[in-house]
């Protein structure tokens, strides 16, 4: 079954809508991902997601968004980011069409911690004015909600950027773009070390030279299987429930 809406003649478009009125939006980041992760693993983890629910449900993908809000990783020439006020408008605007279209349940699997912001406000606004259902995965907050006991190290070891966590799902999903050679392991110590009534800010390259946080030594595509089916089976049981 064809899963992506670019794929798919316009009157197929407007039948497999009134089939199933759901739409899956995936969004990711192109930005420096440790040594060995491509700088697109935001979004490929969440496209692999997206394929792996909507081949279940019928569920139609609509077109990615590839550039994510990452200034926080800007410390890093080679990070790419598009302004907040860019990608909400770039988001308003798909969002705005899905539902012009007809589609009546949104499910954003949001691969960046920088979109999410933009998006749960886009939601907000879009509830007050329509007959919608929406929700939002948060990739990588999710996966380590559900991680379990899957992974060998606990908090930012595991979960830090392009760690245990990450690099699993990358050798699961794209072995062929994980640079095996360059995979390592650093212990800069969780970001808010220290403080524990402010909010501080600090750049990552002050944390991380090589843009990774944690242990990605410990990282198997075995792990990447589990954790990607744990994933796909908690997603599918809500859409089940709520959509």
């Amino acid at each position: 079954m064809i899963t992506r809406i670019r794929m798919l003649p316009w009157v197929q478009y407007k039948s497999r809508i009134a089939q199933n009125p759901t739409v899956i939006i995936p969004t990711g980041a192109v930005e420096v991902y440790g040594p060995h992760l491509p700088m697109g693993t935001d979004l490929y983890v969440a496209d692999a997601l997206a394929e792996a629910v909507a081949r279940k449900t019928g569920a139609l993908i609509a077109p990615t968004v590839e550039l994510g809000e990452s200034m926080g990783l800007t410390s890093f020439d080679e990070t790419f980011t598009l302004s907040p006020a860019v990608l909400q408008g770039y988001l308003d605007e798909l969002f705005a069409k899905l539902v012009r279209d007809g589609f009546k349940n949104f499910l954003f699997l949001t691969g960046h911690a920088g979109n999410v912001p933009i998006i749960s406000y886009l939601v907000t606004k879009y509830l007050h004015q329509y007959d919608i259902k929406c929700a939002q995965v948060d990739v990588w907050r999710f996966l380590q909600t559900h991680s379990g006991d899957v992974l060998d190290n606990r908090g930012y070891m595991a979960h830090g950027h392009a760690s245990e966590c990450g690099t699993s799902m990358m050798l699961y999903l794209h072995p062929e773009l994980v640079d095996k050679s360059a995979i390592t392991k650093t212990d800069p110590g969780p970001a808010g070390a220290g403080f524990t009534d402010f909010i501080t800010y600090r750049r990552l390259k002050n944390r991380t030279a090589i843009a990774l946080s944690g242990d990605a030594e410990s990282a198997t595509a075995e792990k990447g299987e589990k954790l990607f089916e744990i994933a796909v089976a908690r997603i599918l049981t809500f859409m089940e429930e709520n959509f």
